[in-house]
């Protein structure tokens, strides 16, 4: 058995490496095989998760695109689409900054492939991205007349306007939390969420130490009676848990696990959406133990991005 303290990183290292990079890092969380990946490793891995339909993987690489349209037919084409999960302003006559995930463009092309802003949005984004689009478009798709499609760089969307930042600069973050905790965070949306499966991960392996691992609660000092009787609880359920693997697979014998069981959990969301988060969970009605890790958070998203952030102060 082992325990240990919450904690949070802020994955904006990763804004820096490619989209195959970045999403093959996060999709790794759930089976925790982060020590399969090597230089080569990300398209094997990508191909594989799209062949399988997970598309919630594909959430963790997020771009911007300036699109320039020729007139206003174009424009009410993809709005009557109903684009699902893309962040779309319009910031200039005929022009559209849109923002969003890999699935977000790559369904959108499946389901509204022949609407022509739709249509010229993939065409740019399988030249530049092939690796996402392969499987969607065989042939290059015929340039659409009027429109000029280009990638917005992270450095220019952190110049941007509060309000179109907020919007548009998407930001991940790996909670090492208890499972009550992100019970709690992955009800709020719009965001992109992996966590490690305990469908998957067998804590019997040396991997984890053949050890089950607890999140340190918050609400007992460790010497005290709570504690000690916190403590004998997850002991006696580790024990159980790994008496269970000997006959049964992890997806059974996790029914055992408490809500005291380290977890991982990457949450990916525009700035607003995490505003809202900090808003709710930093607040003097939010759990104790959420707020725990939302304090600190926030201080690091204020000194980042004050001019969004500024405002919020926790009770």
């Amino acid at each position: 058995m082992k325990v240990v303290a919450p904690s949070y990183e802020i994955l904006d290292n990763l804004d820096r490496e490619s989209l195959a990079v970045r999403i093959e890092v996060c999709g790794r969380i759930c089976y925790k095989s982060e020590d399969k990946i090597t230089p080569e490793s990300a398209v094997p891995f990508l191909r594989g998760i799209i062949k399988h339909g997970h598309n919630s993987v594909t959430e963790m690489g997020a771009l911007t695109l300036r699109v320039v349209y020729g007139d206003a037919a174009q424009a009410d084409g993809l709005y009557r689409a109903l684009p699902k999960y893309l962040v779309i302003d319009e910031t200039e006559p005929r022009t559209l900054l849109i923002s969003g995930s890999v699935r977000a463009f790559r369904e959108l092309y499946m389901f509204h492939g022949k609407v022509e802003l739709v249509r010229a949005i993939t065409g740019f984004l399988a030249d530049r991205h092939p690796l996402f689009f392969e499987d969607l478009v065989r042939e290059p798709l015929a340039p659409v007349v009027g429109t000029a499609v280009a990638k917005v760089a992270l450095a220019e969307v952190e110049k941007l306007p509060a309000p179109l930042l907020a919007r548009h600069r998407h930001l991940a973050v790996k909670f090492i939390v208890n499972r009550a905790i992100t019970h709690e965070i992955v009800r709020h949306r719009p965001c992109s969420y992996l966590q490690e499966s305990q469908r998957y991960c067998r804590y019997d392996g040396d991997k984890f130490g053949n050890q089950v691992t607890f999140i340190k609660p918050l609400f007992f000092d460790e010497g005290s009676e709570e504690y000690r009787l916190w403590e004998k609880a997850m002991e006696e359920t580790e024990q159980l848990y790994l008496k269970l693997l000997e006959t049964s697979s992890p997806q059974a014998a996790r029914t055992v696990l408490p809500n005291s069981c380290k977890t991982e959990l990457i949450t990916y969301a525009n700035l607003i959406e995490w505003l809202h988060i900090f808003r709710l969970r930093t607040s003097k009605a939010a759990e104790p133990t959420m707020r725990e890790v939302m304090i600190p958070l926030l201080k690091r998203f204020q000194e980042r991005f004050p001019v969004v952030f500024a405002g919020v102060q926790p009770d």
